[in-house]
């Protein structure tokens, strides 16, 4: 089951100009930092080490900004947030969980380090204002990382204690797959009837095709995402 998702559209690494946008993303928080925010930590904690001394920086700084909820100005970091993905790439991060238990996916062959921590810390500005400071708490651990994406890393970021309720399952809105299903298909409201998941389901099938810029194996991947919300949803 998927537990978060996170999309990152980018330039390409070969390309002169450096932009990022949000691409659709999962990010449950409740109650904090939930798995959302332990997925944008962890995008953070692969990428950090890849970051140079003044980018790190900047980085925190920039942390800071979204936190309070001020306005960015662009570009940050060298590159520039849009919300245009035309002529980008695509990446994926998802944090997932079955029998063997946690799980981190994280692209790392298309995109830049930094667009990837740039995508997570501006995520974290549409996560409700009372979660932000426990998620952005999270980037923090995340940005000190030195190490390996494994079982030591959901320690550091979220703490022991919270680390073992990860474990147990007992996140009710990672553990729920109603919740997971209305994330995937973007309904926000409990009252949904099945013409407003037919309506999703199709309209977010439209933007996984290939023809909107994801490969055919991520396209793949996407397309049984939503079919299995939309089956959770109808069932």
């Amino acid at each position: 089951m998927v537990l978060a998702t996170l999309e990152v559209w980018h330039s390409r690494p070969i390309a002169p100009t450096r932009r990022v946008a949000l691409g659709d993303f999962h990010l449950p928080t409740d109650p904090a930092p939930g798995p959302g925010g332990l997925l944008l930590g962890a995008v953070l904690a692969r990428f950090s080490a890849d970051l140079d001394g003044d980018t790190r920086t900047d980085m925190k700084a920039l942390m800071n900004e979204i936190e309070r909820g001020e306005r960015i100005g662009q570009p940050r970091l060298r590159h520039r947030l849009q919300a245009d993905r035309v002529g980008l790439s695509r990446s994926r991060h998802r944090l997932v969980v079955g029998e063997e238990g946690l799980r981190f996916e994280l692209e790392t062959t298309k995109c830049l380090p930094a667009q990837s921590a740039l995508a997570a810390v501006y995520a974290c500005g549409d996560i409700p204002f009372e979660h932000r400071s426990a998620v952005m708490d999270v980037l923090r651990r995340g940005l000190e990382w030195v190490g390996p994406v494994g079982p030591g890393l959901i320690d550091h970021l979220v703490g022991r204690e919270v680390a073992m309720r990860f474990r147990s399952g007992s996140y009710a809105s990672a553990s729920d797959p109603l919740i997971w299903a209305m994330g995937i298909l973007e309904l926000d409201d409990d009252d949904y009837v099945a013409k407003d998941v037919q309506k999703s389901y199709r309209r977010l099938l439209r933007d996984a095709h290939p023809d909107h810029g994801a490969g055919e194996d991520e396209a793949a991947d996407r397309i049984a995402e939503l079919s299995r919300a939309r089956e959770i949803l109808l069932s």
